[in-house]
């Protein structure tokens, strides 16, 4: 049975442009299209949509406004497709706290929309896949919203360990639950979180105002130290690299590796090298393989590693193929990762 989407977008081109590509694609339907959110409400009850792609910048009601009610009244997955994943990336962001699971940055021209229909499709099959996970995610995060998230306090001071985490589809509601429970002394930290350029600027200083430890876009050069959370850019691959006794990132074009830049993969092979014993590796939920078999070689290397258990991943695939390459010794819950991965880097063992 195919994949039942509702295309709604301002642009008569875009939307044509897209209900192509889609529809081109195996097990993909378009059964419908909307220009504003009002049509998309109606279409919502008419056809039953497994999954909906949606602009922001649309008329009579903005697609954040809409992302919000649609949420509280018929959550569904929704995949942001706009132009201001690039271009208004705090809007994007925003976005994702309104229950979106995944931004894709619209092409520059909308004629060159099909340029992106591949990964368009790959979220699309994640997010139906996902959807009853999706309605429970929601219903966690608005509950956890209420609450306030106190820090973990480590056993002990360590100075010589890093924390390295990847993540994809719904990796950024699942870093904020992960990294707002790390105390400001946590050991140094290293993220890639598959996002468009210009968007983990916004996302890491958005993180940097909610947690404890201090949060920052990675620059070239820059050093790794307790307290400190550094997030991969957007199209651009990061590595870590040791000199003496301390830690670095290393901040780099390069070509696509499991068709991602960053890749997780690139993240933990350096990580294997650098680090050793000193590191903890943690894959948050995603979509395909990326970094499966760099973590068996950061686990071989002697780090310890830990993977989110099935039923809090809103995409259970990064974790899995970790899992099925003997890359991880912990399986944990996304509520406990945080406390896993302190107890890991506290550890002598």
């Amino acid at each position: 049975m195919s994949i039942k989407v509702l295309v709604v977008d301002d642009s008569a081109v875009v939307r044509q442009t897209l209900e192509r590509e889609l529809n081109n694609a195996p097990g993909i339907s378009v059964v419908g299209t909307a220009h504003n959110p009002y049509i998309a409400r109606d279409k919502i009850l008419e056809l039953k949509p497994d999954v909906i792609t949606l602009d922001i910048e649309m008329p009579r009601m903005d697609g954040i406004t809409f992302l919000k009610k649609l949420m509280i009244h018929h959550p569904i997955p929704v995949i942001i497709v706009s132009s201001l994943a690039k271009e208004g990336s705090e809007v994007a962001l925003q976005a994702i706290d309104a229950g979106a699971i995944e931004v894709l940055s619209k092409p520059s021209s909308a004629y060159s929309i099909g340029d992106m229909a591949l990964e368009l499709v790959e979220k699309i099959k994640a997010a139906h896949q996902s959807k009853d996970r999706v309605k429970n995610f929601l219903k966690d995060t608005a509950a956890e919203s209420k609450l306030v998230s106190t820090p973990i306090k480590p056993l002990l001071m360590t100075t010589n360990k890093v924390i390295v985490i990847g993540a994809s589809t719904g990796g950024t509601k699942a870093i904020e639950h992960v990294i707002k429970k790390f105390p400001k002394d946590a050991p140094g930290t290293v993220i890639v979180q598959h996002m468009p350029e210009g968007f983990t600027l916004s996302f890491s200083e958005r993180l940097d105002s909610l947690c404890d430890v201090r949060v920052k876009e990675a620059k070239d050069g820059d050093k790794i130290v307790p307290g400190l959370v550094l997030v991969a850019p957007g199209n651009k691959h990061t590595l870590i690299r040791r000199s003496g006794a301390e830690y670095f990132v290393d901040v780099k074009d390069g070509p696509l590796v499991e068709r991602h830049r960053p890749s997780v993969e690139v993240l933990f092979n350096s990580a294997a090298t650098a680090l050793g014993k000193n590191g903890i590796g943690v894959m948050l939920t995603g979509m395909g393989r990326d970094g499966s078999k760099g973590m068996r070689k950061f686990k071989d290397s002697g780090a310890k590693t830990i993977a989110q258990d099935e039923a809090t991943c809103v995409v259970f695939g990064m974790p899995k193929a970790a899992i099925e390459e003997g890359a991880i010794d912990h399986v944990v819950a996304l509520d406990k990762i945080a406390e896993e991965a302190l107890k890991l880097a506290t550890s002598n063992s």
